[in-house]
């Protein structure tokens, strides 16, 4: 069991269920706190309360897209220095090089791996040794 992840907010916010409970078991397994969100403005009545350590965004949803999401998280002085990794079934560069213009920290293609989502957490987070 790695103790890095013991107590880690992760929020997920992702359109599809299926992705959103993938998300959420893999991180449970570890010992992460998971808060999902179906969409931007249902992340955004969230965050406040729950104040995540890590983000996971993805870019295709209703109503207020990925983008629009993170734009919003890195402009809230609050929020600025929370991590936001862009989930994209696409790997375009084009989509890479907009997620970088709104701030995002990453971005992670779907379908991810257990490893992806571990290795990508450990990248932003910093373990309480260092």
């Amino acid at each position: 069991m790695d103790d890095h992840f013991e107590n880690l907010k992760i929020m997920v916010i992702d359109d599809s269920k299926t992705i959103r409970r993938t998300a959420e078991t893999l991180l449970k397994k570890v010992g992460c706190e998971v808060i999902t969100a179906t969409d931007g403005f249902d992340a955004l009545a969230k965050i406040a309360d729950s104040e995540p350590d890590i983000i996971f965004v993805d870019i295709m949803m209703p109503r207020l897209d990925g983008y629009q999401t993170c734009a919003l998280i890195k402009n809230n002085a609050a929020l600025r220095h929370t991590p936001v990794i862009m989930l994209s079934s696409k790997d375009g560069l084009f989509d890479k090089a907009k997620g970088r213009i709104v701030g995002s920290d990453q971005y992670l293609t779907k379908p991810f791996s257990k490893d992806e989502l571990l290795n990508t957490i450990r990248e932003h987070i910093p373990s309480p040794e260092q």
